[in-house]
Protein backbone atom coordinates (compact mmCIF):
# COMPACT_ATOMS: atom_id res chain seq x y z
CA UNK A 1 0.00 0.00 0.00
CA UNK A 2 1.38 3.39 -1.15
CA UNK A 3 0.23 7.26 -0.83
CA UNK A 4 2.14 9.76 -3.26
CA UNK A 5 3.81 13.39 -1.45
CA UNK A 6 3.75 15.33 -4.76
CA UNK A 7 5.42 18.32 -5.00
CA UNK A 8 3.44 20.93 -6.54
CA UNK A 9 6.19 23.68 -7.15
CA UNK A 10 5.23 27.38 -6.85
CA UNK A 11 2.15 27.35 -8.62
CA UNK A 12 2.67 27.19 -12.37
CA UNK A 13 1.62 24.12 -13.36
CA UNK A 14 4.06 23.74 -16.31
CA UNK A 15 6.59 23.47 -13.77
CA UNK A 16 5.22 20.27 -12.54
CA UNK A 17 7.46 17.04 -12.95
CA UNK A 18 6.22 14.52 -15.87
CA UNK A 19 5.48 11.92 -13.03
CA UNK A 20 3.77 14.60 -10.88
CA UNK A 21 1.32 15.63 -13.36
CA UNK A 22 0.97 11.80 -14.69
CA UNK A 23 -0.05 11.05 -10.94
CA UNK A 24 -2.53 13.88 -10.51
CA UNK A 25 -3.96 13.06 -13.70
CA UNK A 26 -5.20 9.60 -12.43
CA UNK A 27 -5.42 10.32 -8.94
CA UNK A 28 -8.33 9.22 -7.12
CA UNK A 29 -8.18 11.21 -4.46
CA UNK A 30 -6.02 14.33 -4.00
CA UNK A 31 -5.23 15.85 -0.54
CA UNK A 32 -4.13 19.51 -0.91
CA UNK A 33 -3.29 22.55 1.43
CA UNK A 34 -5.73 24.99 0.62
CA UNK A 35 -4.20 27.89 2.50
CA UNK A 36 -1.06 27.77 -0.50
CA UNK A 37 -2.67 25.85 -3.01
CA UNK A 38 -5.90 27.19 -4.73
CA UNK A 39 -8.14 24.49 -6.14
CA UNK A 40 -8.72 26.25 -9.25
CA UNK A 41 -5.00 25.31 -9.89
CA UNK A 42 -6.54 21.72 -9.76
CA UNK A 43 -9.50 22.01 -11.90
CA UNK A 44 -8.58 20.07 -14.44
CA UNK A 45 -7.70 16.81 -12.33
CA UNK A 46 -10.72 14.81 -11.91
CA UNK A 47 -10.31 13.17 -8.52
CA UNK A 48 -11.88 13.53 -5.44
CA UNK A 49 -10.10 16.61 -3.82
CA UNK A 50 -10.04 17.57 0.39
CA UNK A 51 -8.21 20.47 1.34
CA UNK A 52 -6.10 19.74 3.88
CA UNK A 53 -6.28 23.19 5.46
CA UNK A 54 -7.82 23.48 9.29
CA UNK A 55 -6.68 19.50 9.79
CA UNK A 56 -4.95 17.92 11.96
CA UNK A 57 -1.97 15.43 11.34
CA UNK A 58 -4.22 12.37 12.81
CA UNK A 59 -7.22 13.69 10.53
CA UNK A 60 -4.97 13.85 7.36
CA UNK A 61 -3.20 10.27 8.27
CA UNK A 62 -6.71 8.63 9.03
CA UNK A 63 -8.07 10.10 5.61
CA UNK A 64 -4.91 8.50 3.74
CA UNK A 65 -5.01 5.38 5.07
CA UNK A 66 -8.64 4.82 4.44
CA UNK A 67 -8.50 5.70 1.04
CA UNK A 68 -5.30 3.78 0.31
CA UNK A 69 -6.79 1.03 1.87
CA UNK A 70 -9.98 1.00 -0.08
CA UNK A 71 -7.49 0.44 -3.56
CA UNK A 72 -7.61 4.31 -4.10
CA UNK A 73 -4.45 6.29 -5.62
CA UNK A 74 -4.21 8.92 -3.43
CA UNK A 75 -2.08 12.11 -3.62
CA UNK A 76 -1.15 14.03 -1.01
CA UNK A 77 0.18 17.83 -2.74
CA UNK A 78 2.54 19.90 -1.24
CA UNK A 79 3.24 22.90 -2.02
CA UNK A 80 7.06 23.66 -3.88
CA UNK A 81 8.97 20.85 -2.71
CA UNK A 82 8.10 18.91 -0.23
CA UNK A 83 10.91 17.96 1.34
CA UNK A 84 11.37 22.39 2.17
CA UNK A 85 9.16 22.92 5.12
CA UNK A 86 6.76 20.34 4.21
CA UNK A 87 6.11 18.55 7.33
CA UNK A 88 6.91 15.66 5.60
CA UNK A 89 8.09 13.33 7.46
CA UNK A 90 5.76 13.72 10.42
CA UNK A 91 3.56 12.46 7.74
CA UNK A 92 5.24 9.59 6.68
CA UNK A 93 6.02 8.34 9.97
CA UNK A 94 2.60 8.01 11.04
CA UNK A 95 1.67 6.49 7.64
CA UNK A 96 4.34 3.79 8.52
CA UNK A 97 3.33 2.85 11.75
CA UNK A 98 -0.02 1.94 9.59
CA UNK A 99 1.65 -0.11 7.39
CA UNK A 100 1.49 2.39 4.08
CA UNK A 101 4.48 3.58 2.68
CA UNK A 102 5.62 6.92 0.82
CA UNK A 103 6.76 7.81 -2.45
CA UNK A 104 7.87 11.63 -2.86
CA UNK A 105 7.94 13.06 -5.90
CA UNK A 106 9.77 16.08 -6.10
CA UNK A 107 8.85 19.65 -6.90
CA UNK A 108 10.12 22.70 -7.98
CA UNK A 109 10.60 25.14 -4.75
CA UNK A 110 10.16 28.93 -4.30
CA UNK A 111 13.55 28.91 -3.76
CA UNK A 112 15.09 28.18 -6.81
CA UNK A 113 11.47 29.76 -9.12
CA UNK A 114 12.59 32.79 -7.44
CA UNK A 115 16.31 32.99 -8.71
CA UNK A 116 14.80 31.62 -11.64
CA UNK A 117 12.36 34.66 -11.90
CA UNK A 118 15.32 36.97 -10.82
CA UNK A 119 17.94 35.92 -13.59
CA UNK A 120 20.19 35.03 -11.18
CA UNK A 121 22.87 32.34 -9.73
CA UNK A 122 22.16 31.47 -5.92
CA UNK A 123 25.81 30.87 -5.73
CA UNK A 124 28.83 32.11 -7.28
CA UNK A 125 32.13 30.85 -8.32
CA UNK A 126 33.70 31.60 -4.80
CA UNK A 127 30.96 31.80 -2.77
CA UNK A 128 30.60 28.31 -0.57
CA UNK A 129 27.18 27.92 -1.24
CA UNK A 130 23.80 29.52 0.51
CA UNK A 131 21.57 28.61 3.51
CA UNK A 132 17.72 28.24 3.36
CA UNK A 133 16.04 29.48 6.71
CA UNK A 134 13.18 30.39 8.41
CA UNK A 135 12.76 33.04 10.99
CA UNK A 136 11.98 32.67 14.58
CA UNK A 137 7.79 32.63 15.46
CA UNK A 138 5.68 30.20 16.98
CA UNK A 139 7.02 27.33 15.77
CA UNK A 140 11.01 28.19 15.86
CA UNK A 141 12.45 29.46 18.92
CA UNK A 142 16.05 30.59 17.58
CA UNK A 143 17.05 31.24 14.32
CA UNK A 144 21.05 32.22 14.11
CA UNK A 145 20.35 34.66 11.60
CA UNK A 146 23.11 36.58 13.25
CA UNK A 147 25.73 34.04 13.30
CA UNK A 148 24.70 32.76 9.64
CA UNK A 149 25.34 36.59 8.45
CA UNK A 150 28.84 36.07 9.49
CA UNK A 151 29.28 33.62 6.85
CA UNK A 152 29.76 34.25 2.93
CA UNK A 153 26.70 32.68 2.09
CA UNK A 154 23.60 33.86 0.00
CA UNK A 155 20.59 33.59 2.57
CA UNK A 156 17.36 32.35 1.29
CA UNK A 157 14.59 32.78 3.68
CA UNK A 158 10.69 31.70 3.69
CA UNK A 159 7.75 31.85 6.20
CA UNK A 160 9.46 35.15 6.68
CA UNK A 161 7.89 38.31 4.93
CA UNK A 162 5.79 39.09 7.37
CA UNK A 163 8.93 40.14 9.69
CA UNK A 164 10.92 41.84 6.54
CA UNK A 165 11.64 44.84 9.56
CA UNK A 166 13.36 41.78 12.02
CA UNK A 167 15.17 40.06 9.36
CA UNK A 168 16.64 43.66 7.61
CA UNK A 169 17.70 44.35 10.67
CA UNK A 170 19.03 41.30 12.28
CA UNK A 171 21.23 40.44 9.22
CA UNK A 172 22.12 44.43 7.82
CA UNK A 173 23.68 45.10 11.60
CA UNK A 174 25.81 42.32 10.38
CA UNK A 175 26.60 42.74 6.58
CA UNK A 176 25.72 46.39 6.61
CA UNK A 177 22.31 48.07 5.17
CA UNK A 178 23.58 48.06 1.64
CA UNK A 179 23.25 44.54 1.39
CA UNK A 180 21.75 43.74 -2.01
CA UNK A 181 18.45 41.57 -1.42
CA UNK A 182 15.74 40.71 -3.39
CA UNK A 183 12.00 39.63 -2.66
CA UNK A 184 9.77 37.42 -4.88
CA UNK A 185 5.88 37.03 -4.74
CA UNK A 186 4.36 34.56 -5.88
CA UNK A 187 7.15 33.34 -7.95
CA UNK A 188 5.80 31.93 -11.09
CA UNK A 189 2.05 32.81 -10.45
CA UNK A 190 0.64 35.50 -12.78
CA UNK A 191 0.90 37.93 -10.20
CA UNK A 192 4.19 37.48 -9.55
CA UNK A 193 5.97 40.43 -7.69
CA UNK A 194 9.77 41.12 -7.86
CA UNK A 195 11.48 43.65 -5.67
CA UNK A 196 15.18 44.47 -5.67
CA UNK A 197 16.65 46.38 -2.89
CA UNK A 198 18.62 47.08 -0.10
CA UNK A 199 18.33 45.68 3.46
CA UNK A 200 17.92 49.22 4.51
CA UNK A 201 15.32 49.65 2.11
CA UNK A 202 13.38 46.27 1.99
CA UNK A 203 11.17 46.33 4.52
CA UNK A 204 9.55 49.71 3.38
CA UNK A 205 9.31 48.88 -0.87
CA UNK A 206 7.29 45.44 0.69
CA UNK A 207 5.30 47.29 2.00
CA UNK A 208 4.42 49.45 -0.03
CA UNK A 209 3.87 46.42 -2.39
CA UNK A 210 1.49 44.89 0.13
CA UNK A 211 3.57 41.90 0.42
CA UNK A 212 2.90 39.80 3.93
CA UNK A 213 2.56 36.42 2.59
CA UNK A 214 4.15 33.69 0.11
CA UNK A 215 6.84 35.44 -0.87
CA UNK A 216 11.05 34.22 -0.75
CA UNK A 217 12.95 36.75 0.27
CA UNK A 218 17.33 36.62 -1.28
CA UNK A 219 19.85 38.22 0.63
CA UNK A 220 23.56 38.41 -0.45
CA UNK A 221 26.10 39.21 -3.63
CA UNK A 222 24.84 37.28 -5.81
CA UNK A 223 21.43 39.02 -6.42
CA UNK A 224 23.57 41.87 -8.22
CA UNK A 225 25.08 38.68 -10.31
CA UNK A 226 29.15 38.48 -10.41
CA UNK A 227 31.91 39.33 -12.62
CA UNK A 228 34.38 36.23 -11.80
CA UNK A 229 34.47 33.20 -14.27
CA UNK A 230 33.95 29.70 -13.23
CA UNK A 231 36.08 26.84 -13.90
CA UNK A 232 33.01 25.46 -16.09
CA UNK A 233 33.99 27.07 -19.31
CA UNK A 234 37.45 27.70 -18.58
CA UNK A 235 38.50 25.62 -21.37
CA UNK A 236 41.03 23.19 -19.03
CA UNK A 237 41.53 20.02 -20.58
Amino acid sequence: MKVYFVGFGPGDKELLTIKAYKLLKNADLIIYPGSLIDEEFLEEFKAEKINSHGLTLEEIVDTIEKAVREGKLVVRLQSGDPTIFGALWEQIRELRKRGIEAEVIPGVSSVFSSAASLGIELTTPSSPGIAIVRPKGRTLSEDYLEELAKLPLTLVILLGVDKINYIAEKVGRIRGFDEPCAVVYHASRGDEKKIASRLGEVAKVVRREGISRTATIIIGKSVLGYDERSHLYGGER
